[in-house]
């Protein structure tokens, strides 16, 4: 059994031109991140399959990525709508108080006052700072969604992995 865990940084969009060339969107940042890392493992609902990158390229905004033994354009639209997943070993160690989106992902939101918000479902990017995206789960405290800033040290008072919380304050009727 190994020890490997997952950490989703991609999707391929669709196939480029004639010779295997697939177009990917990326989750990291900067987007051509992405890039560094290797092996991937594309999955869909029904395979999963470890590929190499033998060429790459951006070009304006796009990512486009040519595995080895991808030779055609049929080849390539066999990988649309595969999920990209890397190793979480091979992603950069952070500095003391830095969290990966995905490490938040799940995580129970509680007040200072220790009122249960409901479950991260999800972070949005602003200009300004990031948004939780709070979704209500069981014994939450109202079936409200809420777009909780996070502002560290400021609206985002701690953030604990090992009780899976981020501790917040929050105003519940807000």
């Amino acid at each position: 059994m190994t020890n490997i865990q997952e950490v989703l940084v991609g999707e391929i969009i669709g196939s480029h031109g004639l010779k295997g060339w697939v177009q990917v969107f990326s989750y990291t940042r900067p987007a051509e991140k992405i890039l560094t890392y290797s092996p991937w493992q594309l999955t869909d609902a029904t395979e999963s399959e470890e590929v190499l990158i033998s060429s790459s390229r951006v070009v304006g905004k796009k990512i486009l990525v040519l595995f080895e033994e991808c030779v055609s354009r049929n080849q390539a639209d066999g990988f649309r709508a595969r999920k990209v997943f890397i190793d979480k070993s091979q992603m950069p160690d952070l500095e003391e108080g830095d969290f990966y989106w995905n490490e938040l992902v799940g995580m129970k939101v509680k007040t200072t006052e220790g009122i249960f918000l409901g479950n991260v479902e999800t972070l949005i990017e602003t200009g300004a700072n990031d948004v939780l995206v709070v979704s209500p789960a069981r014994e939450s405290w109202d079936d409200q969604e809420r777009l909780i800033p996070y502002v560290d040290q400021g609206v985002v008072v701690k953030v604990d992995r090992f009780l899976n919380q981020i501790t917040v304050d929050w105003d519940p009727n807000y």
